[in-house]
């Protein structure tokens, strides 16, 4: 790796522990839009930190322009890992032609993530390079990169402005990914609530700079006293009409995963 992006690396591992300290102690003024930016990205990540593990199901619905839609069952699971990105599991158990798919993901903090896909028909594990991350993920408006969890550490960021979004007071966020040669997108707006720092709604701009795509999150419950998950996940591609819509249920946390319910075997095994 070239000196210049290990240097870059290690600044930003330094920087934003120190900025969420000043940022917690509330001597941050945010000098710059940058600095309060990255300032409000680290506190949201911190609210959703310490859930160590966690189980769902979800209904997902693609919709085409016409609106016709096909529907399919899964399951989903995360393990938090110390120092680096969440581990995933999803398992596709409905309909026939997708029963028995699972998708694996390693996300890191710093470099390139690691993605698996592995395809019952054909009894083979596929490996997503950091190239197709753009791709869509199983024919859904969700590409690789979207399903992976979003570390703090993968945008630069600027805030943009403060504005009431659904009757809710709102930071809104510009960020912009690291790795922008492999990435699908220029940049992306966020709005983040004021109150508990849960995202609301995010906009995907394409190498172009033209609007792709919103992402939309509705039904946030609290779990555990604890955690915020929203119920429903709407992402609407504005340039081909289609939509795919995700609907969560049983959500569980501290159920007991570990890191090996989350490698290369537990694809073709998942149940």
């Amino acid at each position: 790796m070239p000196k210049n992006i290990l240097l870059h690396n290690a600044l930003r591992l330094t920087v934003i522990p120190l900025l969420f300290i000043l940022f917690q102690a509330g001597i941050i003024r945010a000098e710059s839009a940058e600095e309060k930016g990255l300032a409000i990205a680290i506190e949201a990540d911190r609210r959703d930190s310490g859930y160590e593990d966690s189980t769902a199901a979800m209904l997902m619905i693609l919709r085409n322009r016409h609106g016709q839609e096909s529907r399919r069952e899964l399951r989903y699971r995360t393990l938090e890992v110390k120092n680096d990105g969440d581990m995933s599991l999803t398992i596709f158990d409905s309909p026939k032609d997708v029963k028995g798919t699972a998708f694996l993901n390693y996300t890191h903090k710093i470099g390139d993530d690691d993605q698996w896909l592995y395809l019952p028909a054909l009894k083979s594990v596929k490996r997503i390079s950091s190239s197709n991350k753009s791709g869509s993920f199983m024919g859904s408006e969700f590409a690789y990169e979207d399903i992976a969890s979003q570390e703090v550490e993968k945008y630069t960021y600027k805030w943009l402005r403060d504005e009431i979004f659904d009757n809710r007071e709102c930071f809104v966020l510009e960020r912009y990914p690291v790795d922008m040669k492999n990435s699908g997108y220029s940049r992306q707006v966020v709005w983040i609530g004021k109150d508990e720092f849960r995202i609301w709604q995010v906009e995907y701009y394409d190498r172009k700079n033209t609007h792709l795509k919103t992402l939309t999150f509705s039904g946030y419950r609290k779990h555990n006293d604890s955690f915020w998950r929203p119920d429903r996940m709407f992402m609407i591609n504005h340039q081909t009409g289609k939509n795919t819509e995700l609907q969560f249920s049983d959500y569980r946390f501290k159920v007991g995963l570990s890191p090996d319910d989350f490698n290369k075997n537990s694809l073709k095994r998942a149940k």
